[in-house]
């Protein structure tokens, strides 16, 4: 026991050696970068929902029913009414340019057309290469589309001699009462923040993991890594591991700290549940990362695919993008992502709040990635004991 002591406690320190040799460089990736994307992304998101959307209007009408229509458009919230054009043409351009991220374009006789109780179209056209301000101002033009058909109606209803009283009814018959669960404030930094964040930590985790590994093929002392160890490629890789675990650990609890403690983002359900599942992701990826290094232990290769695999989670892990809608063959690929059950704890205790018994099964999958990697052990101490020599 003692003997087996002394091995952890060698490996250990060697861990915490290879850190300290380049500690610019670690402090930058484990700490700096997940720590930086975080505040980046809350100072972004820091009014919680975009507003302002810069947008235009082609007006061909010149009435009064269009001037009104446009004031009304540059009183949304959503939109930012920049500039007023004179043709389609135009605003293209202005489009192309980034000038503005969609146009509102009213046609010529919009406002006869509508007092003779015809039926004008309104067009508008949305640069949905950037989804966000796309979405806010499909949003926003909608509405006003909406709002401009139920005032014709109005119009012709009273026109026609419809009374008041029966005109309301008739545009609209029920009302709606939305109630919003999980964020009830629309704060889009509710769903950026919590998704990209992790997602990022666990990207420099991955990236991390295969560095420290594969540096010992690189620099060839692999084997003097694996001797540290008594032999033992187990615990040679906790010695290793450990202490990024730890720091990266750290960091992510700091990290929901400042979500959840500070900023106050929703948390519905318990916080250590919260911390326990972010532990869990380190884990979970440092794991994917050894079963990569162990089909991979070149340097190049390995760390090409932790950062493919860590990109893709950004959409496979089925935050932004329902995984039940995707291909089925791309589908797949978002059960071996160990953040896609980080996601799915972080909607069931912080958003839901249902409780740690909900979420059971999602804590076992991230369990099962140290256990996979346990099978690649003796793959991965063949590669260590006889490494092929390294080309950069």
């Amino acid at each position: 026991m003692k003997r087996l002591i002394s091995y952890i406690a060698a490996s250990v320190r060697r861990g915490c050696l290879t850190l300290a040799q380049r500690p610019v460089f670690y402090l930058l990736c484990i700490v700096a970068i997940p720590l930086g994307t975080a505040a980046f992304l809350l100072s972004l998101m820091d009014e919680g929902v975009a507003e302002h959307v810069p947008s235009a209007v082609v007006d061909l009408d010149h009435s009064d029913a269009s001037r009104s229509l446009i004031r009304t458009l540059g009183s949304m919230q959503q939109v930012d009414i920049c500039y007023k054009l004179d043709s389609y043409a135009e605003a293209m351009d202005y489009v192309k340019q980034d000038k503005i991220m969609g146009f509102f374009m009213i046609p010529e006789g919009f406002g006869r057309e509508s007092l003779s109780g015809r039926h004008p179209e309104l067009t508008y056209y949305i640069n949905f290469g950037y989804i966000v301000p796309g979405s806010l101002l499909v949003k926003g033009f909608t509405t006003m589309s909406m709002l401009a058909n139920g005032a014709l109606i109005q119009g012709m209803l009273q026109g026609e001699g419809v009374p008041e009283i029966r005109i309301e009814p008739a545009l609209q018959p029920f009302v709606n009462k939305v109630h919003l669960l999980g964020n009830p404030t629309m704060n889009y930094g509710v769903y950026l923040v919590n998704s990209f964040a992790p997602g990022a930590l666990a990207l420099m985790v991955m990236l991390v993991t295969c560095y420290v590994i594969t540096t010992e093929v690189k620099h060839r002392t692999s084997r003097e890594w694996i001797a540290a160890g008594g032999g033992s490629i187990a615990i040679a890789l906790f010695g290793k591991l450990f202490p990024v675990a730890v720091l990266f650990t750290l960091v992510g609890w700091i990290m929901q700290v400042i979500f959840y403690g500070i900023v106050e983002f929703p948390m519905n359900g318990e916080m250590w549940t919260m911390l326990l599942a972010m532990s869990l992701l380190v884990i979970a990826t440092q794991s994917f990362a050894v079963v990569v290094c162990s089909v991979l232990p070149n340097p190049r290769y390995s760390l090409s695919v932790c950062s493919l695999v860590g990109m893709l989670a950004f959409s496979l892990g089925g935050y932004s993008f329902p995984v039940e809608d995707m291909y089925p063959g791309l589908a797949v690929f978002s059960y071996i992502l160990p953040v896609r059950y980080y996601f799915l704890i972080y909607a069931d205790q912080a958003l839901n709040g249902l409780g740690f018994v909900f979420s059971r099964y999602y804590y076992a999958a991230l369990l099962v990635f140290p256990l996979v990697s346990v099978a690649f052990l003796p793959r991965l101490k063949k590669a260590m004991t006889k490494p092929v020599v390294y080309v950069p």
